[in-house]
C-alpha cells in the first residue's frame, strides 16, 4: 500500500502507522534513521508504517523512547493488537470510500452500512456482554459503522446493490421498536436511485449459490476486490480473475432472489408485525 493511499482512520494500525511516519516526518528521519534509533530494519519500519505489519509491545516501547513521546505509542499500540475486527476488513473498508458499486450480501444481521444507531448498538452490546468482544472493540465497531455510513453520502454517490438472507430481517435485535426503527431504514434505502434491495427469501432452497456474507467492490478504475468471512476469519481478495465467479454467484443469486418491489413488500409486513408485538 503507497502511503498517500493510507488511511489512518481504517484500522488501529493504519492509525498507529500514520502517527509513527508523523512523528518521524517531523524530525527529518528516514525510516533508516529511525530503524537504528529502534534496533530494526528500515523494511519493518515501512511495514508498520504503512499498516501491513501490527506493532509488538516492544517496538512501540522503542518508539516511545526514540521519539521521547513517554508510553503514548506503546498504549496506542495496544488497539491494534485487539481489534475486533476481522483480518482484511480494515483494508476492504478503505477501499469502500471510493468505490464505484458496493455489492452486499449478508446473512442473520442488517448490514453495517444500513445498519440504524439503536440496531448497531444493541448487537454491539450484547457481544460485549456475552465476552466476544471488550467495551473498547464495541466502541469500534460502532465507529466504524458511523464512518462507513457517512461516506456512502458523497458525490456522485455509489451504486449500492444489497441482498439479505430472510434470517437478516427475521432475528429479533433489541426491542420491537428497534426493530421498527431498522426496517423503517431498510424501506428508505430501497427507494433511493442509487440502491437495489433485495431479499433472498427461506423458499430459495439449496438453489442459494452463497451461504456466507459476500462484499463486492467495483473500483473506480473498473477493478474488482471482494471480502468474504465466516465467524473467525476474513478473506480479502484484491486479484480482479479471482473475484468474477463470485461476482458471477452474486447475479445467481439476484436472479433468484425477490425483486425489489416484492422484497420492499415483506420488509412492509414484517415491520407491521413487530408493530403487532
Amino acid at each position: 500500500m503507497n502511503l498517500k493511499d493510507l488511511e489512518p482512520q481504517s484500522s488501529p494500525k493504519a492509525a498507529f502507522g500514520h502517527r509513527i511516519r508523523q512523528l518521524r516526518d517531523e524530525r527529518g528521519w528516514t525510516q533508516e534513521d529511525l530503524a537504528v534509533r529502534i534496533g530494526c530494519s528500515g523494511t519493518h519500519i515501512s511495514a508498520v508504517e504503512t499498516g501491513r505489519r501490527s506493532p509488538t509491545a516492544r517496538f512501540a516501547a522503542s518508539a516511545d523512547r526514540a521519539f521521547g513521546t513517554g508510553d503514548r505509542l506503546e498504549r496506542q499500540s495496544r488497539a491494534t493488537r485487539h481489534s475486533a475486527l476481522l483480518e482484511g476488513f480494515p483494508e476492504y473498508v478503505s477501499h469502500e470510500r471510493h468505490a464505484a458499486e458496493i455489492r452486499v450480501y449478508e446473512v442473520g444481521v442488517v448490514p453495517g452500512i444500513l445498519q440504524t444507531e439503536r440496531y448497531a448498538t444493541a448487537l454491539t452490546m450484547r457481544a460485549v456482554e456475552r465476552g466476544a468482544i471488550t467495551k473498547e472493540q464495541g466502541e469500534e465497531r460502532l465507529m466504524l459503522v458511523d464512518e462507513r455510513q457517512r461516506m456512502l453520502v458523497r458525490e456522485p454517490p455509489p451504486l449500492v446493490f444489497v441482498v439479505l438472507d430472510e434470517s437478516s430481517l427475521r432475528r429479533p435485535v433489541g426491542s420491537a421498536a428497534t426493530m421498527d426503527d431498522q426496517l423503517a431504514r431498510l424501506l428508505d434505502f430501497g427507494s433511493l436511485p442509487n440502491s437495489i434491495l433485495q431479499v433472498a427469501p427461506f423458499s430459495m432452497g439449496d438453489r442459494r449459490p452463497l451461504s456466507l456474507p459476500l462484499y463486492i467492490l467495483t473500483l473506480q478504475n473498473r477493478s474488482l476486490m471482494s471480502y468474504a468471512e465466516s465467524a473467525q476469519r476474513g478473506q480479502l481478495e484484491r486479484d480482479s480473475a479471482s473475484v468474477v465467479p463470485l461476482l458471477t454467484a452474486y447475479h445467481q443469486l439476484q436472479a433468484d432472489a425477490l425483486s425489489q418491489p416484492e422484497s420492499l413488500a415483506m420488509i412492509s409486513q414484517l415491520r407491521k408485525d413487530y408493530r403487532d408485538t
